[in-house]
């Protein structure tokens, strides 16, 4: 199969379906489209300059290029899981509450995807282990980010029945264990959704791109099915990091429910 490269007419083409979003908010008097606009360039700039960061990486096959752009790709995810909060817990231990849930599930499931399963030369490869840590981050960043978001709105909704268990002496993980459930169970529906979907309802984004670049579809799906469990489990041990990690920040030492801490987020 011969791989078919991408010209620039042929993206200025693509890009002409963007037009169908803008006529939309036109039409139905959304006002999305300085919005849109602005999130389409934004897309093509990241795109176009993550590109050229991994080629040069790729070419220098160095351990300390993959490690500055994987601590880069961690501290920029753990910014975006705070934005994308309702209430987001204010101070920064809410910033290191985020980083540290995505660098741990970020390392832990990019070495076992790479090293112990995939098992390149050098294990370091930057053509696995980036690739693998931008999948799982992305997933795991949506999965906290929802169970952080449905932990605060659920304590916010729910503050006089959590205030009355402490009140009886419930332990702060017994007073919130209906709304950690809920959390814990918002954060892991799409990974599962996701994975429920796939090969019937859709193909993949990885096995997609390796199918285009002309990969034989059974190795495609044997690749696909090995991200799929990694992302599982990045996504549940991010999810339970997240979720308990932000029922001790909104609660003190002495057990009592600190709703002050959290700050409405901007629109």
């Amino acid at each position: 199969m011969t791989f078919v490269s991408l010209s620039i007419v042929d993206l200025v083409l693509a890009a002409v379906l963007i037009l169908l979003n803008g006529a939309l908010s036109l039409a139905f008097g959304l006002g999305l489209e300085r919005r849109l606009a602005f999130t389409t360039v934004r897309m093509v700039v990241q795109l176009a300059a993550i590109g050229f960061v991994l080629k040069f990486i790729f070419q220098q096959s160095s351990p300390l290029w993959t490690l500055m752009l994987a601590v880069v790709m961690v501290g920029v995810a753990g910014h975006e899981l705070l934005a994308r909060q309702k209430r987001r817990i204010g101070g920064w231990y809410a910033y290191v509450l985020s980083v540290g849930t995505l660098s741990t599930t970020g390392l832990l499931a990019t070495l076992y995807g790479v090293a112990v399963i995939l098992g390149p030369e050098p294990w370091y490869a930057p053509r696995y282990v980036l690739p693998i840590l931008g999948m799982v981050l992305g997933n795991t960043l949506t999965g906290a980010s929802l169970a952080l978001d449905a932990l605060t709105s659920g304590a916010t909704r729910e503050r006089a029945a959590i205030e009355a268990r402490l009140a009886l002496g419930a332990t702060r993980l017994q007073a919130l264990s209906g709304v950690l459930s809920d959390a814990v169970r918002t954060g892991t529906m799409p990974l599962i959704n996701s994975m429920a979907a796939s090969g019937i309802v859709s193909l993949p984004g990885m096995m997609t791109g390796q199918i285009l670049a002309g990969i034989d579809p059974v190795e495609a799906a044997k690749y696909q099915i090995m991200i799929m469990f990694v992302l599982a489990g990045a996504t549940a041990l991010g999810v339970l990091l997240a979720a308990f990690g932000g029922v001790v920040l909104i609660t003190d030492d002495r057990h009592r429910l600190r709703l002050d801490r959290l700050k409405a987020n901007g629109p």
